[in-house]
Formats: structure tokens, C-alpha cells, sequence
């Protein structure tokens, strides 16, 4: 019967304390437990004694009258004799701590150990020491006496005799055995035992456990559990020992029983037939130690690290597979029986538990963990038992936990020859082989820093594989359903990769600060094989190193793939970054091949084989990397031919072989004289290798050919014949593979290689452990992320439990938090792409049937919730995957599933009111035209609900079933938890790239406007898309620069390419209105592009902007009256007075452009220099406008005769400007010649009322600029290009436009001659020196001989004459004041005289005398003679 797997639970404690734990124990000074053991003692005697009165043996001898001698038997006097004796203990004269308990255990001991006593009496016997150990009275503190009552015990007990009468009463005999050896290691005193002691209550035990195996079920249980506990119980006490305790002289050993014997339990028939249980050879098999007598006294070191190495060696040794018989669990699985390794394997498991860190301490452990125990777990981790290969798993996750620092590569091979082997199917393993792996596996994924450790250890080594790599890749893998439902083992995988992502993103809580990252190129060359790091226990030091390595590793493999092309351009690849020497050395291209993995073995071996020089020296350089150390030759050429293949050609074997020869026999030279003897017997081993495995050779050689082959070759003499027998069987049970297998890493675990190993184990870098902080957590997420996604998703696509999709979400949630994190941003871009698919949204097909379908699968609302929450949390750091957003949004907003604040943006509630903000319409974020023919569809959720439940009764529609309400009601919960009204919202917190891919996005969806009318479908997406554009610009208006021009160059696209009226010109170009309404105040320097881009509306198709003008006119309206402030420069003063020069001739929008003009130019309150001449020229276009009363005209006059007064104070404020006062006032000059001019055009205006206010403006302009400073030139100019022309122009409608159309020219003409009247008196004195006055003179003396003469209505204007002569007479009395006209003037001569009279003559032919009587004529006829 094989022995069955037992449920071994903790160690329970009772009333005695064990490890030192603070229990109190009974004390001897207390009376009460002074009368309880006296109690028990007695009571055990008398059940002693009335067991053995039982049997006729004991009960038929009694007292002869004869004799005088007691003839009862000496086991029954003592115990009689103690039962008088306790009696009379624990008083003050003889107190129990006086007492010698080998008092009071003899008796009981006595009856244990004799041979005469059957199976009943012994059984009570180890009953009363059981109970006696268990009151726990001895005190290990109270003397020598302890110890030796202990060791009384111990040795009874192990030495136990007793006759059977039958199985059941034996196995009861055994069962108490095993408690009473159970209670001496729990109780206080088992630390005076010493290690022998210790050692044989183990050896007992075990021998106990192998005995019931003929027994019955119960004692097989029982040994095995007491087994197990007596491990525990020593193992315990591994933290409280010290290191001294292993230098103890005595080395105690547990027999290395054979299993198929009877463990040292001697069966041997009486006479009567009885059995006698013996225990010997454990005693003699163990030493004294440090027994010695002083005085009679024995004095023990107590138990330590001796016994529980020997007892861990023990346990080590029933899992070695070549001692049990070189069975192979691997090759001979059926006929391997689990049981002993099982059993021992939980053992060890618990040994390792209570030991944990303290192991480390004791080098003795360490060294059989190290060695020993690791080759037999990767040996039984191959085993097709799920039992065993879960507890070596078990077994290697505690190591892994308490000492992996110490086992770095030990768990390397295990990962590589366990765990990467056994989770594949294509290496034979059954599927629960596959499964239990897969859980080991993901138990150490959940260990926070495996993976991290894994990678800083041995992806970064250049030494070892790329374990992270290779585990994350087996895990992405096995999570993939290839042509199969989702099963258990898929499901594994993605608990290990969720576990793996998830330990990342709890680490990004814990971050702090990173690292300063320095480049990893190499500037010179080193060896990179010999590098260390100056400390690996701190991160600042290590984690660069790591970095540093892991891009070594990456460079050289990538000269590997050179070199497996062509090795000259691989080493002058590797020359050029450095990892080489310029000048090639033979020590670093040996290293190069020799620590370099994927090298292309064939490729090394004619390398190393070349006859060329260089070549040579580069053999025995590699041969020098080797440690030949204390190995057998068979052993060292396995490792060695294991880096390359063998060449064929006999030259070369001869070299490489030689090169090995030399560095074999330089570190084992062993029985061998001279690497002759090396390079022969390895010649030999190569040639046997071959005869023995090549399937052509027929004639096998035998072992006498071999040794006779070998005869003379050490120097000339033989070789031992156990030396060569050795090597033939080796060879001939394992052979030499000459043709390495290609790639990274080995799948099985040879003798050879874990002799290498072990050599390498001394040599290798420290296990780095790392901590909580994500130092190398972007490299490594770079590494697995594509395929972690990708297997999520897959597993996620086949998941129908919501167990599994909810991890998966929490998986994808942990790889957006880790992206994000590390800004890796196209990870998270593949992330939203892979999830929007899942969402189902993306899917083409009736509106009604895509609700129902997203409600009833969970699948669907789950990716829709965790994208959306991925845009939220970490929208950051997404690029392209904002198009999979958007599309979805789309989607929803095509359903009526949207919040009816996704569009709007966060400024509106925060900085106005909803019904107060400017170009904002209160019942929507989307101005639509009534006019259009196809409306929106109610958005928002409730509207979206509220049309499901609605009944149409001009489309009768069936009522939608509980089904589909529950589905609607479901979509809708989704949508609110999704929460996508905040990503637009929050948009301003986005980082700048992402901010730019967001807003391209959206304006690729909106796709491009098409002149002619667009689907409503594709219109509606546009404008929603212009919706969310907007909302965005605005809600980042401190990043505007950003957005601007993607956002105008948008706009500007729909407002020339449509031609006709429709809502998405219409949200264009308020939306751009909008724009500029709300970032004016806060981008001064973007404001003349945010104004210029207003410009826009001007190229509006005229009936596109005959339908807006109104709104247009009232957006510009409001923007001018909250932003006329941060107006600054022409540009964008041009723009708007443009804006509003438009709305002039507008019916319905004039009277909100004026009120734009008035706001602007009303008391000068924003007119400025830069913006005066565009104001004057929109008051202008007012002024001449006949929409609307005349009254605006009128009033546009007045806004331009006011703007005198701006001038005429800008032109007081510079006078104190300095240098620059000239320049400014030739502007001022000009911004006045200006205002004249655009008033002469309005003097021509029909209506008779706008055209006497024109005149009458126009001369208060003229007689207003008196303080301005005007010089004469630009008076001369006014007079030439508005006076002169005003009267001309005048003239001309008087005489030949129609009554109709100008009325009452009568009234004007005189205003206008009253007005060139005035100005020439009012600058005359400044006009006379003039070169060209006398010309300015005749052209007023001209027009009022014209006006003289003008008829109107076919008569002359009696006002006209009356006025003229009195206006002419005035102006000569003024200019014969001034003694500008004379007739000796000076300007012009005669001729101004002359001329001048020939005019007034024309006018009125006696002025002359009036203006100058006789006397003066005759003193001006006298002066003329005398000049003569």
C-alpha cells in the first residue's frame, strides 16, 4: 500500500508554550499544580497496575510464607514504590523542584522497555508518559536533571519492546509511540535535547511511517501527520538559532535507509509468537558529540543546526531520483510511485515555511537548498503527477519568497526547464500538467516584483535568457482560445497577465521621483562581459546599470543577426557601437561568442576552427571562458560542445580539441599526466560518442574495446579501468550532442549542466531585489503591452461570465493607467482602438435594433464604460485613438443617446449666464434654421427614452416590448456612467498633442462640406462635430495658439464651399463669432487673427448671408460692446466696421449695426487712431443708406461732425509728444481730410434732409479744425477736392437731374455757398501765402459766378442773388483789410487785381466802388503813374 497525501495543519499549541510565545506553562511553586501532577502520577500507577494484574503473568505471584523475600516483580514494586513516594513530595522538607524527574518517569520507562510486557501494558505505559509530558512541568532552566529525564525518555521510547498478541493492539502500541515522541519536541523541555537525540526521535518516526504502511488506514494517517508535525516542531526553532550552533562538533546522521526495506523494524518470533519492535542501529549510527562527563553528570549541547541539516538532507534525499533505483519520474511515469516523494516534498514545504529567511543564516542549508534539493525539484517537476509537481511548485514559490536572493540562477533553470516546458502542449505535457504549471505560475506573477525582478535580473543579464520576456509571451499566449472555446487554462493565463499589469499600475501610487534617465549609448568600448555595478542593493545605482545592461543585451543580439549573415559585418557592427574594440582583440570577440546568445553555432565552430592566427588565439581565449573546476572530462566536454558545433574537418576537431585539452587539464588535471593524456582520451570520448550512437555503425563498441583503445595513453601508463568504465557507460547512457540545438536557453536539465550551473552560481552578478518603486516599468511594459492587449481583448471577445470580463476590464483599465503613466501613448491608442470594437457601436445597421442589441450585451456596455473611462482618466495621453472615440460618440448622437451637454463647454456656467451668453440661442447649443427640411431629432437621454415610450399617431408604431424597455433603460444607465460629456468639458487639462489629435479627429469626422446640400445624416454629424470643435476652442482659450489654425482653416472651408443656407454655415459662422466674443478679453495677442478671421462672413454666398445677416449683425453687435476695449489695431477695427458697413443696407439689420457704430463713436467713448477712418467710413455707409427712417442717416451724420471733437483733442495731446508729434499730426491731418471727403459724398445724397445735414456737417468740420493746426497746403487741398467739388458737383444736379429726385436743390446751393464762404474768410490769411492762392482765388470767384447765374426749376434762385453779392462784398472787405487785394499786390501782380475785378464785374458790377470808393480809386490811379 503506497502511502497517502496527508492535510498537515499548523502546529497547535496548548496550555504549554512551545516557541517561547508567552504562554505560561504550570509552575512548580503553584500548590495546585503541585497536587495535580501528584494526581496524575498516581493515577497512572494504578492504571499500570491494573492493566498488568490483568495478564496471569503479573497477577498470579505472591508472597511465600517460606520465603522471607518479595517475590513480585521489580516493574510492579516501582511503581508501587513511586505511588508511596509521591505521596510524601511537594511539602517543605522534599519540594518538586528537588525532585529528579527520572524519579518518577523510571517506572513507567521500565515498562516500556522490557521485553516481557505485552502490547496492552505498554500501551498504558507510553498513555501515562504522554499525560505526564503534557502537564509540561519540567523546566528546562531547573538543572541538569531535566535533560537527563528527557533523554531517559527519549531513549525508551526509540527503544520500545513489547510482544504482540495481534495487529490492532500493535498498531495502538505504535500510535501512543508516536504521540509521546510528539509531546517531547512540543514540550519546554525538548530544548535541552541534543541533536542526537533529536536525530533519532526523526529516524523513529520515519521508520514508524514506512511500518504502517502494512497497517492500517488510521496508523498510516497518524505517522505520517506526526511525521510532518516533528519537522515543523524543529524546524520552528530555525530563527532562535544561531550561527555558532552549527560549528558543533557532533555531526549526527540519519541512516539513508533503503525504502523497500523494513527501515530497521526487526520482526522477530518468540517462542509464543509475540513481535519485538527493535530500534536498532540508530544509536550506534550517531555519534557522542559533545557528550562529556564531568562528575557524573552528562552535559548535551541542545539540538540545532546539526540535526536539522541532517534531517533536511535526509528529506532531500528521498526526492533523488538516481538513488531510487535511477528511476526517472519524466521517462518511467507509470511506474513511479508518488507516495515517498510526495510525502517528503510536504515536509520539506513545511521546513521551508517555518525556516524562511533564517536558512540563509546557515550555510549547511543553504548549500543543500542551492544544490541538492533544486536538482531533485526540477527532476520531479517533470513528474505527470499533479500532486507532486503542484507541491514542487509550492516548495519553489516559498524559496523564491524568502531566498531568492541566494538562488538566481537555480530558479532561472526552474522557470526555463519546468515552467516554460510544462505549460506547452508541444512538449508533451498532458493538459493537467499544463494547468498546474499555469497556476504556479500565476501565483508568482501575483508576487508584487516578480516580473520585475525576473527582468532586472536576468533580462538584463546578458548571461542569462530574457526570462520576463519569455514568461510574458507564454502568458499572452496561453491566453489565446486558437480554435477553441475559452477554457480554465485560458482564463489562468489572464489572471497572471492581469496580475502582472495590475502590480505595475499599483506600483505608479507608490512612485516617487524617477530616475534621471542618461543615454545608454556606449561612447567607448569596455568589456561588457566584466562590467559590474557599484551597488546593487540602491536603486541609483543599479537601475541605470540594469538599463545599461539590457541595451548591451539588445545590441548584441542584433550583432548576432549581422554575424548569422555575414560574421565580418557583424563584427564591424559591433566595433561600431562600441561593444568591440576598434582594433579586435581574441579575449573580446571570445567573450562575444561566448556569452552572446542566438549565435549561429555552426557559424562559431568554423570560426574557432580556422587555422588562421587571429582564429587560434580566439579558441584558446574561448576555451579560457570555461571552469573545468573539479569535473569530469565527460562532464567538462559536454559544456563545452554545447556552445558550438564541432567542425567536420579533422584539422579543426584537432585544434578545438586541443584548445579544451590545454584548459581541462590546467583546472582537473585528476589522474591525467599531461594535457596529452586530456586531448587523447578526449579523441577517444568523441569517437565512442559516435560508435555508440550513429545509427549506421552496426558494431557497437564494447566496453573492453574502450579500455583497450585507451591503453598507455596517461604518460604511458594505463588509465584506472574504474576511471575509463566510468567514462564508457557515461557516454554510452547520455550522449554527446556535437550538434547543439539552436536558440536561447535549455528546455531539460542534464547532470552536465547542472554541474555548470552550479559553477556559475558562484560567479554570477547578486539577485537585485527590487522594491515597490517603478523604476524599469516602461521598459518592461514596452515589452509585453501589444500582446497583453491583444490577449485581453481576444479573451474578452470570448468571455460570456461576468467574472471574466470584469477582470479583463480591470486589465484594460490597468494597461491605460500604466500607458498613460510611462506615456506611452500608442499603447493606449491600440488599447481605445481594440475597445471601440467591442462596444459594437461602430457596427452598420438600424438605429432601433443597434439600442436594443447595446443594452442586451453586457460585453458592449462594459467596453463602452471602460473606454469612456479611459477618456476621462487618462485622455492625456491618447493620439489617434480619439477618431475610435469620436466615431462612437457619432454613433450615440446619431442614436439620441447623448447628454445634451456634450457640446457645451465648461465657461458657459461657470462665467455667465446660460441666457446671457453672447450668440448662445437659450433652447440649444446648435442655432438650426427653421427653415430646414429635414429637423434634428431630439437629443439628450430622456428625449431619447421619451421617443421609445411615445406613440405617434401619424406613424402608428408598435409598443415596445418589457424586453426592449429593459434593454433602452439599461443603454441609458450605460451612457451616464460613461460620462462623456466631461472629456470635452475637461478638454482644457489635456496635454497639447493630445488637444491637437482630439480636434483634428474631429474635424476628419466632420469630413468635408460638399456645395451641394449633404444627407442630413452626414449634415447633423458635421455640425455636431463643429459643435464639440467649438466647445473645445473655447474651453481651452489659454491654448488657443494651438487650435487656431486647424479650427479657422475649418471654418473658413464650410463657409466658402456651401452655397446654400443650411446649419452647418449657420453654426460656423456663429460659432466663429462666438469664438472671437469670448477670447478677445483674454489673447490681446491673438486678436487680430481671431478678427481678421471674421472676415470670413464677407465671403458668405450672398443669400447664404441675406438669411443671417440679422443674427450676424446682432453676434457682432455684442461683440463689439464687450470687446471694444481690446480692439487695438486696424486690422481688426477694419474687419468689423466691414462687418457692419454691411448691415447698412439691410432691412432688418440696420438698426442693430448703427447701434453698433453709435455704441463705437457716441462721444468718441472707443474711437481711437486706429480705428477712426473704418468707423467714419461705416457711418458713412449709415449716412447714405435709405433702409430703413431717415433719422439713422441723420444721426450717422451727427456721429461723424462729433468725431471732430476726437481729433481735435488727439491733436492737443500730441503737441507735448516730442519727436514724434510731426508724424502723428500728419495723421491726424489726414483722418480729417478724410471725414471731409466721405461727407462731400453724403452732400449729394437725394433726400434733401440728409443733404442739407451733409453740408451743414461738413461746415462745422471745416470751422472745427481751426485748432487743429491745419497747414495752408492741406487747406488747399480741402478747398480743391471737397469745396470746389461740392459746388460743382452740386451745380450739376441743380441743372440737370430731375425735380424728383433731388428736391429743394434751392436750400442746399445756398448752404453751400455759405459754406465756401465761411471756410475762405475763416483761412484766408493763412491761404494768402500761397504760391497757387491766386489760383484758389479764381476758383471761388468762378462758383459764385456760376451760382450767380444758376437757374433751378428753370429760374434763377432768388436766394442765390440776394446771397452772393453779400457773401462776395464780405470777402473783398476782408481781403482789402488784410491788404491782400491791391492794386499793386504782390502776389500775382496787376493781373490778381485785374482779374479779379473782371469776376466781381461778371457777379455784380458795382461792388467795386463800393468796396472801394473815388478817393481810394484815384490814389490807386495816382500810385500807378508814378510807377510809371
Amino acid at each position: 500500500m503506497g502511502f497517502v497525501r496527508l492535510e498537515i495543519n499548523p502546529i497547535e499549541e496548548e496550555s504549554y508554550d512551545v516557541a517561547g510565545d508567552g504562554c505560561k506553562a504550570p509552575s512548580f511553586d503553584d500548590p495546585s499544580a503541585r497536587a495535580d501532577l501528584a494526581c496524575v502520577i498516581c493515577s497512572e500507577v494504578s492504571a499500570v497496575l491494573a492493566v498488568m494484574r490483568r495478564n496471569v503473568r503479573w497477577g498470579g505471584r505472591y508472597a511465600s510464607a517460606a520465603d522471607d523475600h518479595i517475590i513480585e516483580h521489580s516493574l510492579i514494586l516501582s511503581l508501587k514504590l513511586l505511588r508511596r513516594q509521591v505521596s510524601s513530595w511537594g511539602d517543605v522538607r522534599r519540594p518538586w523542584s528537588t525532585i529528579d524527574p527520572s524519579v518518577y518517569f523510571r517506572p513507567f520507562v521500565d515498562v516500556v522497555r522490557s521485553d516481557e510486557t505485552g502490547a496492552p501494558i505498554t500501551s498504558v505505559a507510553l498513555s501515562s508518559l504522554y499525560k505526564i509530558l503534557t502537564l509540561d512541568f519540567l523546566d528546562p532552566a531547573s538543572g541538569t536533571a531535566v535533560g537527563a529525564a528527557m533523554h531517559l525518555v527519549v531513549d525508551a521510547v526509540t527503544s520500545c519492546r513489547f510482544e504482540v498478541t495481534d495487529p490492532a493492539s500493535e498498531e495502538a502500541v505504535l500510535m501512543k509511540i508516536l504521540q509521546v515522541l510528539l509531546a517531547i519536541m512540543r514540550s519546554r523541555a525538548s530544548t535541552v535535547l541534543s541533536n542526537q537525540h533529536a536525530c533519532t526521535i526523526v529516524n523513529t518516526c520515519f521508520r514508524v511511517v514506512h511500518q504502517a504502511t502494512t497497517k492500517g488506514e488510521l496508523l498510516q494517517r497518524f505517522s505520517r501527520h506526526t511525521m510532518l508535525e516533528l519537522v515543523r516542531c524543529i524546524f520552528l526553532h530555525l530563527a532562535d538559532v544561531h550561527d555558532g550552533d552549527a560549528s558543533s562538533s557532533l555531526n549526527p546522521k540519519i541512516s539513508a535507509v533503503d525504502m523497500e526495506q523494513a527501515f530497521g523494524i526487526a520482526q522477530v518470533e518468540n517462542g509464543n509468537g509475540s513481535i519485538k519492535v527493535d530500534n536498532k542501529g540508530v544509536g550506534d549510527e550517531i555519534g557522542t558529540g559533545s557528550e562529556q562527563k564531568h562528575d557524573t553528570k552528562i552535559i548535551v549541547d541542545p539540538y540545532g543546526i546539526p540535526c536539522m541539516v541532517e534531517i533536511f538532507h535526509f528529506l532531500c534525499s528521498l526526492t533523488n531520483v538516481q538513488d531510487q533505483g535511477g528511476r526517472n519520474p519524466a521517462t518511467n511515469q507509470v511506474a513511479f510511485d508518488e507516495d515517498v516523494p510526495l510525502f517528503a516534498l510536504s515536509m520539506i514545504n513545511s521546513a521551508v515555511e517555518l525556516g524562511g529567511p533564517s536558512i540563509s543564516k546557515h550555510p549547511k542549508l543553504l548549500t543543500l537548498i542551492q544544490d541538492e534539493l533544486f536538482r531533485n525539484l526540477i527532476q520531479f517537476g517533470l513528474s505527470i503527477s499533479p500532486l507532486i509537481l503542484s507541491t514542487v511548485c509550492s516548495i519553489v514559490l516559498n524559496l523564491y519568497r524568502h531566498l531568492r536572493s541566494k538562488l538566481k540562477l537555480q530558479l532561472e533553470a526552474f522557470f526555463s526547464c519546468v515552467i516554460l516546458r510544462l505549460t506547452q502542449s508541444r512538449y508533451g505535457a498532458s493538459y493537467q500538467q499544463q494547468e498546474v504549471t499555469m497556476e504556479a505560475l500565476v501565483d508568482f506573477c501575483r508576487q508584487k516584483n516578480f516580473m520585475t525582478e525576473m527582468y532586472a535580473n536576468f533580462d538584463c543579464d546578458i548571461t542569462c535568457s530574457n526570462m520576463f520576456e519569455e514568461l510574458a509571451n507564454l502568458l499572452s499566449k496561453s491566453a489565446f482560445p486558437i480554435n477553441c472555446p475559452l477554457s480554465s487554462m485560458h482564463v489562468l493565463a489572464l489572471d497572471g497577465l492581469i496580475a502582472v499589469v495590475e502590480g505595475m499600475a499599483d506600483r505608479i501610487g507608490n512612485a516617487s521621483p524617477s530616475l534621471e534617465q542618461s543615454s545608454l549609448e556606449l561612447q567607448e568600448y569596455s568589456p561588457f562581459w566584466a562590467v559590474r555595478c557599484e551597488n546593487y542593493s540602491a536603486p541609483e545605482y543599479w537601475v541605470k546599470f540594469v538599463r545599461q545592461r539590457k541595451y548591451i543585451k539588445r545590441r548584441l543580439m542584433i550583432g548576432a543577426d549581422h554575424f548569422n549573415r555575414d560574421p565580418k559585418k557583424g563584427l564591424e557592427f559591433l566595433q561600431g557601437t562600441h561593444l568591440l574594440p576598434e582594433k579586435l582583440d581574441p579575449q573580446s570577440v571570445a567573450c562575444f561568442f561566448r556569452y552572446t546568445a542566438g549565435l549561429d553555432k555552426n557559424l562559431v565552430g568554423d570560426f574557432l576552427g580556422n587555422h588562421d592566427e587571429f582564429c587560434v588565439q580566439v579558441l584558446h581565449e574561448f576555451a579560457w571562458t570555461f571552469d573545468f573546476q573539479d569535473m569530469n572530462l565527460d562532464t567538462a566536454l559536454r559544456l563545452f560542445l554545447e556552445t558550438f558545433r564541432l567542425p567536420g574537418e579533422s584539422q579543426k576537431i584537432q585544434r578545438v580539441l586541443e584548445a579544451f585539452s590545454e584548459r581541462y587539464y590546467e583546472q582537473s588535471p585528476q589522474i591525467l599526466v599531461d594535457k596529452d593524456a586530456a586531448l587523447v582520451l578526449a579523441y577517444s570520448l568523441i569517437m565512442l560518442n559516435t560508435d555508440q550512437h550513429n545509427v549506421q555503425v552496426k558494431k557497437k563498441m564494447t566496453e573492453e574495446d574502450f579500455i583497450r583503445n585507451n591503453r598507455h595513453i596517461n604518460g604511458g601508463n594505463d588509465l584506472p579501468r574504474e576511471f575509463l568504465t566510468e567514462l564508457y557507460y557515461s557516454i554510452c547512457r547520455n550522449e554527446i550532442r556535437t550538434v547543439p540545438e539552436q536558440g536561447l536557453g535549455f528546455t531539460e536539465m542534464s547532470p552536465s549542466r547542472w554541474i555548470d550551473l552550479m559553477q556559475k552560481a558562484k560567479k554570477t552578478s547578486p539577485y537585485i531585489v527590487c522594491n515597490s518603486l517603478p523604476y524599469l516599468d516602461h521598459d518592461m511594459f514596452a515589452i509585453m503591452s501589444g500582446p497583453t492587449i491583444a490577449a485581453i481583448s481576444v479573451v474578452f471577445d470570448f468571455a460570456e461570465h461576468e467574472e471574466v470580463l470584469s477582470a479583463c476590464v480591470d486589465g484594460f483599465l490597468a494597461v491605460a493607467k500604466i500607458s498613460a503613466y510611462h506615456h506611452l501613448e500608442d499603447v493606449l491608442d491600440d488599447l481605445v482602438v481594440s475597445l471601440c470594437k467591442f462596444t459594437t457601436l461602430l457596427n452598420s445597421s438600424f438605429i432601433e435594433e443597434t439600442v436594443t442589441a447595446f443594452g442586451d450585451d453586457i460585453k458592449a456596455r462594459l467596453a463602452a464604460e471602460t473606454v469612456f473611462s479611459i477618456a476621462n482618466r487618462y485622455g492625456d495621453c491618447i493620439r489617434t485613438g480619439w477618431r475610435n472615440i469620436l466615431d462612437c460618440i457619432l454613433r450615440l448622437h446619431k442614436l439620441g443617446l447623448l447628454p445634451a451637454r456634450v457640446a457645451s463647454d465648461a465657461a458657459d456656467d461657470s462665467e455667465l449666464p446660460l441666457d446671457s451668453v453672447p450668440g448662445k440661442p437659450v433652447t440649444s447649443s446648435l442655432p438650426i434654421s427653421h427653415s430646414m427640411s429635414h429637423p434634428r431629432r431630439s437629443s439628450g437621454l430622456m428625449g431619447r427614452f421619451s421617443q421609445l415610450l411615445s406613440l405617434d399617431t401619424e406613424e402608428p408604431r408598435l409598443q415596445p416590448s418589457e424586453q426592449q424597455l429593459a434593454a433602452h433603460q439599461r443603454t441609458l444607465q450605460t451612457i451616464q456612467k460613461c460620462r462623456i460629456d466631461s472629456i470635452f468639458i475637461k478638454s482644457k487639462f489635456l496635454h497639447a498633442d493630445s488637444l491637437m489629435q482630439i480636434a483634428k479627429a474631429l474635424i476628419w469626422a466632420a469630413g468635408r462640406p460638399q456645395k451641394v446640400s449633404s444627407t442630413p445624416d452626414d449634415e447633423d454629424t458635421a455640425v455636431f462635430c463643429l459643435e464639440l470643435l467649438i466647445a473645445i476652442t473655447l474651453n481651452n482659450r489659454d491654448r488657443i495658439g494651438l487650435l487656431w489654425q486647424g479650427v479657422y482653416e475649418h471654418i473658413a472651408n464650410i463657409v466658402q464651399s456651401t452655397m446654400i443656407h443650411c446649419a452647418l454655415v449657420e453654426k460656423a459662422v456663429f460659432g466663429l463669432l462666438r469664438i472671437c466674443q469670448r477670447l478677445l478679453p483674454y489673447k490681446e495677442n491673438l486678436a487680430d487673427e481671431l478678427l481678421t478671421s471674421l472676415q470670413l462672413v464677407l465671403k458668405l454666398d450672398a443669400r447664404v448671408a441675406d438669411t443671417y445677416c440679422e443674427n450676424i449683425t446682432q453676434e457682432v453687435t455684442r461683440l463689439v460692446k464687450a470687446n471694444a476695449t481690446h480692439i487695438k489695431s486696424q486690422m481688426g477695427w477694419r474687419t468689423i466696421a466691414s462687418l457692419l458697413s454691411i448691415t447698412a443696407r439691410h432691412p432688418e439689420a440696420s438698426a442693430v449695426g448703427f447701434e453698433a457704430i453709435l455704441f463705437i463713436m457716441s462721444e468718441g467713448a472707443h474711437l481711437s487712431p486706429a480705428n477712426y477712418v473704418f468707423c467714419i467710413e461705416a457711418a458713412r455707409q449709415f449716412a447714405e443708406s435709405r433702409v430703413g427712417v431717415t433719422d439713422i442717416s441723420v444721426r450717422a451724420l451727427d456721429l461723424m461732425e462729433e468725431s471732430m471733437n476726437c481729433l481735435a483733442c488727439w491733436s492737443n495731446e500730441i503737441r507735448e509728444a516730442g519727436a514724434d508729434a510731426e508724424k502723428v499730426s500728419e495723421g491726424i491731418r489726414e483722418m480729417w481730410l478724410r471725414l471731409v471727403q466721405l461727407l462731400r459724398k453724403i452732400c449729394l445724397d437725394q433726400r434733401e434732409e440728409v443733404r442739407n445735414h451733409a453740408v451743414v456737417s461738413l461746415q462745422r468740420c471745416f470751422v472745427g479744425a481751426d485748432g487743429m493746426c491745419i497747414p495752408p497746403p492741406t487747406w488747399a487741398q480741402a478747398f480743391d477736392l471737397v469745396i470746389f467739388d461740392i459746388l460743382d458737383d452740386l451745380l450739376e444736379c441743380a441743372q440737370n437731374q430731375s425735380q424728383k429726385e433731388y428736391r429743394n436743390m434751392e436750400g442746399t446751393l445756398v448752404q453751400a455757398v455759405k459754406l465756401l464762404s465761411k471756410v475762405f474768410l475763416q483761412q484766408l490769411q493763412d491761404l494768402f501765402g500761397l504760391s497757387s492762392f491766386c489760383k484758389l482765388w479764381l476758383g471761388v470767384l468762378s462758383r459764385l459766378e456760376k451760382y450767380k447765374k444758376v437757374k433751378v426749376r428753370s429760374k434763377k434762385s432768388d436766394k442765390l442773388q440776394e446771397l452772393i453779392p453779400e457773401l462776395l462784398k464780405n470777402i473783398l472787405i476782408a481781403m482789402k483789410s488784410k491788404g491782400i487785394l491791391a492794386k499793386r499786390s504782390t502776389i500775382g501782380g496787376d493781373s490778381m487785381w485785374d482779374l479779379t475785378w473782371l469776376h466781381v464785374n461778371n457777379i455784380v458790377p458795382s461792388l467795386q466802388a463800393e468796396v472801394f470808393p473815388g478817393e481810394e480809386m484815384e490814389q490807386l490811379h495816382f500810385c500807378d503813374q508814378s510807377d510809371g
